[in-house]
């Protein structure tokens, strides 16, 4: 992928005009990307973690926008069942990983442990301390498993995060994302500033590092994100010659069914 300087407004922030022809650009490339994934049979797996309205769901909707979800799909688990709770805790994680030929994106991921489970009081101490113990070595048993993993950490500032909380609580299409949890988070700051730390100090492994993305201006994380996530894979474009559609074949001998044997949804709009 060319390397080349986006230019910004005099703000400091990508224009809109700017934002949506760099990320299509990049979105195309992940479509490349995609078929490369496919015909090498390779696993990718993509973690996004990181403090609650930093971003990770935005991100994860424009790099899925036009990718194949036989190919490229979501992981979003919610909370463990009463039978999960009492597996082995990365079992429930391990059923989403990826075959050949795939990429699996975890919005939220096993280190629930190290977060919101830690601050929350949802696990004991011991459970804590042993998913410290045990996360690097089951990460790099799925890298030597030719799994493909790669973290981000999306980082929102104190001021940034209570500005989209408060823009969650006006916007009624957005009041979903505002969940009991959220809400508590936001007077747990230090907590969660210490859980991360302490999980960073323990994880951030070198077979499968943390990238931290810079997510206080969305729309500058969507393209930094994508862009260094295309550059941690080497592919090649396979994109096919230009397809011709082959001529419809002759219908002769056919009668379709009476129009008032099948039922329409009503025509609302014109």
């Amino acid at each position: 992928m060319s390397k080349r300087k986006t230019p910004r407004s005099h703000s400091g922030q990508i224009g809109d005009d700017v934002y949506r022809k760099e990320l299509f650009r990049l979105q195309l490339e992940l479509v490349k990307l995609q078929a490369w994934i496919k015909h090498r049979g390779l696993k990718v797996v993509v973690v996004f973690e990181g403090r609650d309205a930093a971003g990770k769901g935005g991100v994860i909707k424009r790099i899925t926008q036009y990718l194949s979800p036989r190919v490229c799909r979501v992981a979003a688990l919610p909370a463990p069942t009463e039978r999960e709770t009492a597996q082995w805790y990365f079992q429930r994680y391990v059923a989403h990983l990826p075959a050949a030929g795939e990429m699996v994106l975890f919005d939220r991921s096993w280190y629930n442990r190290a977060g919101v489970e830690r601050v929350m009081g949802f696990c004991t101490d011991e459970e804590y301390r042993e998913f410290l113990r045990s996360c690097p070595e089951f990460e790099r048993m799925l890298v030597r498993s030719d799994i493909i993993l790669i973290k981000y950490w999306f980082s929102v500032s104190d001021e940034e995060q209570e500005r989209r909380f408060r823009a969650r609580l006006q916007e009624p299409h957005k009041r979903w994302k505002l969940s009991p949890m959220d809400l508590e988070s936001r007077t747990r700051w230090v907590e969660y500033s210490r859980a991360k730390d302490e999980m960073f100090a323990h994880c951030d492994i070198k077979q499968a590092p943390w990238y931290v993305v810079n997510a206080d201006i969305k729309k500058h994380a969507r393209l930094n994100c994508i862009r260094h996530l295309l550059s941690l894979i080497p592919y090649e474009d396979l994109t096919p010659e230009p397809i011709k559609l082959p001529e419809r074949r002759s219908g002769k001998g056919y009668v379709r069914p009476p129009i008032s044997d099948q039922t329409f949804a009503p025509d609302y709009y014109p």
